[in-house]
């Protein structure tokens, strides 16, 4: 009886202990950056990469976050919302799970241009 009492308090320690991790399985982040693939990441960064980003992504290359400011490229949870976005600098915002460096995507929006006068 008492190696069920054990057993029954081991299982309640470590749901509380998953619980207490799934809690914190990332912080909020909105990272500014390229929309590239995982081939060539930095290299296809811009506007002028986007022809060589789709067919990276053609041949299986996944489509990622190049951030110049970080100089880190980010994975992308979600590939749908990123493939509109291919070649185009953008702000994603959502949760960063640090030990991956994967986003999970809640949004992805068009970056804000200065207005160029002159």
């Amino acid at each position: 009886m008492r190696k069920i009492a054990v057993a029954g308090v081991c299982a309640v320690v470590a749901l509380a202990a998953a619980l207490a991790l799934a809690g914190d399985a990332g912080k909020q982040v909105t990272v500014s950056g390229w929309i590239t693939d995982s081939y060539c990441g930095g290299k296809n960064a811009s506007t002028e990469g986007k022809a060589c980003a789709l067919k990276c992504v053609e041949k299986g290359a996944k489509l990622v976050l190049y951030s110049p400011a970080d100089q880190k490229t980010f994975s992308l949870d979600s590939q749908e919302k990123a493939k509109e976005h291919i070649g185009y600098e953008v702000k994603v915002s959502g949760t960063l799970d640090e030990a991956t460096q994967t986003i999970k995507v809640g949004s992805i929006e068009a970056a804000k241009k200065a207005d160029s006068k002159g």
